[in-house]
C-alpha cells in the first residue's frame, strides 16, 4: 500500500487522467441505473405499491391487466381457501380526462383508471382529502402530480369519450401505472366508463381484471386447479406482465453491460500499457529482492486506491446530478443499487489489473534492465 501511494503522489496528471476517465464510466453507470430505475417506477409504482402477494388473472392473458377479465363473483369463492388472508379485486383502464367543463381543443391529461374497493388493502394512503366511499362513487383519488398541472380538491374531471364525470376527492403519492398517472375510482364507476358500450362486457357479471390476494403460503397449483379458466401468479411475475415493462427494463440492462464491459476493457488495457511503460523500473525492483507478490499488491492496491476515489466521486456527481434534474424526468436512485454497482465497478478495475499483475511475473530484470538481450 506504501508503494501504491507513493507512485500516486509522485505520477499525479497521468493517473489523474485515468481518474477521471474512471469517474465518467462511474458517473454513467449510475445515471443509467437511475434512469432505469425511475422508468421501471413510473411503469409499474401503483402495482408494486399494493400489499398484495399473488394476482388472479384470466387464463392466457399472459400475466396482464389489459388482456384479462372475468366476473368478479370469483373473489367470494377464493375466501374459502385458508391460506387465504384477504381478497380484493381490481380494475383498470387507460383513458383521457378533462378538466371541468373545457372542450376537446384544450389540454388533455392521459390517466390510467384503477377500480378498487374502497376501504380494501389495495386503497393508496392519502395525503390530502380524503379516501373512496362508496356513498360517493363519483369521487377519486389521484396522485399528487396532478396539483402541477393545476388541479385541486374538489374539481371536476370530465372522461372524454364518455358523458361521466368524476370529482377530486383525495390525493395520494407514488402512483403511476403504464409511465401515467393513477387515478383511483370505485368499480360502480369504472365500469360505466370502462363499459359503457353495450356489450363491452361480453355479459360477463361484474367484470374485473384481476383479483389481489393476500396469503404467505397459498397453494397455487390447488387453486389452479380448482378455479379452470383462470390462474394465479405472484406480484412480481405479474409485473413483469406489464406492457413493455421486460422490455425497457431489459433495454436498461444490456446497455449497463455493455457499458460494464467496456469499462473493464478499457482499464485493463491503461493499466496494461503503465506496467509496460515501467518495466524496468520492476525489474531493477525484483533484481533487488522484491517479490513478485510484493509487486503484484503494490499494482493491485493502486487500482483499488484510485478506482475508490473515482466510484466516491461518481456518486457524488450523480446526486448533484439528480437534484438538477427536471421534475418530470423518470429518474430515481436506489441507494441499495448504487452499492451493488460500486462494488461491481470495484471488482472490474481490481480484476482488469490482472492482467499488469500477469505481465510483471514474467518480467527478466536482467532483460528489463538491458543487460542481457
Amino acid at each position: 500500500m506504501y508503494l501504491a501511494i507513493k507512485e500516486l503522489k509522485h505520477g499525479k496528471l497521468r493517473f489523474m487522467m485515468i481518474g477521471i476517465i474512471l469517474v465518467l464510466i462511474s458517473w454513467l453507470v449510475f445515471i443509467l441505473s437511475g434512469l432505469g430505475n425511475g422508468l421501471s417506477t413510473l411503469s409499474a409504482a401503483s402495482f408494486k405499491n399494493m400489499d398484495a402477494d399473488y394476482v388472479v388473472f384470466e387464463e392466457g392473458s399472459r400475466n396482464s391487466m389489459t388482456r384479462s377479465m372475468f366476473s368478479g363473483d370469483l373473489a367470494d369463492e377464493l375466501k374459502e381457501f385458508p391460506e387465504v388472508q384477504a381478497v380484493t379485486p381490481m380494475g383498470h383502464s387507460m383513458a383521457t380526462i378533462l378538466k371541468g367543463d373545457t372542450n376537446a381543443t384544450e389540454d388533455k391529461t392521459d390517466i390510467a383508471l384503477l377500480a378498487i374497493e374502497p376501504g380494501s388493502f389495495l386503497e393508496p394512503e392519502i395525503i390530502e382529502g380524503h379516501a373512496l366511499s362508496k356513498d360517493h362513487p363519483d369521487g377519486v383519488v389521484v396522485n399528487d402530480s396532478f396539483k402541477e398541472a393545476g388541479f385541486e380538491l374538489g374539481d371536476t374531471l370530465e372522461m372524454e369519450g364518455t358523458k361521466e364525470k368524476v370529482t377530486i376527492v383525495g390525493f395520494t403519492e407514488d402512483q403511476t401505472y403504464n409511465h401515467v398517472t393513477s387515478v383511483f375510482t370505485t368499480f360502480d364507476k369504472w365500469r360505466s366508463i370502462h363499459y359503457a358500450a353495450p356489450g363491452s362486457d361480453n355479459g360477463v357479471n361484474e367484470p374485473v381484471n384481476a383479483i389481489m390476494l393476500q396469503g404467505k403460503d397459498i397453494d397455487i397449483d390447488a387453486i389452479n386447479k380448482e378455479f379452470k379458466g383462470n390462474e394465479i401468479v405472484t406480484k412480481s411475475e405479474a409485473i413483469q406482465g406489464m406492457p413493455g415493462y421486460v422490455e425497457e427494463n431489459g433495454t436498461i440492462m444490456m446497455m449497463l453491460v455493455f457499458l460494464l464491459a467496456i469499462s473493464a476493457f478499457v482499464l485493463g488495457v491503461f493499466f496494461y500499457v503503465l506496467t509496460l511503460q515501467k518495466s524496468n523500473q520492476f525489474g531493477i525492483m525484483k533484481a533487488i529482492g522484491a517479490s513478485n507478490g510484493f509487486l503484484g499488491k503494490a499494482i493491485v492496491s493502486q487500482v483499488f486506491l484510485l478506482s475508490l476515489i473515482s466510484i466516491i466521486v461518481g456518486i457524488l456527481l450523480t446526486y448533484g446530478t439528480a437534484l438538477i434534474l427536471p421534475e418530470g424526468m423518470p429518474f430515481e436512485l436506489d441507494a441499495k443499487l448504487v452499492i451493488i454497482y460500486s462494488i461491481i465497478l470495484l471488482i472490474i478495475s481490481v480484476v482488469s489489473s490482472w492482467i499488469s499483475v500477469r505481465k510483471i511475473t514474467k518480467i527478466d530484470p536482467l532483460q528489463a534492465i538491458g543487460r542481457a538481450e
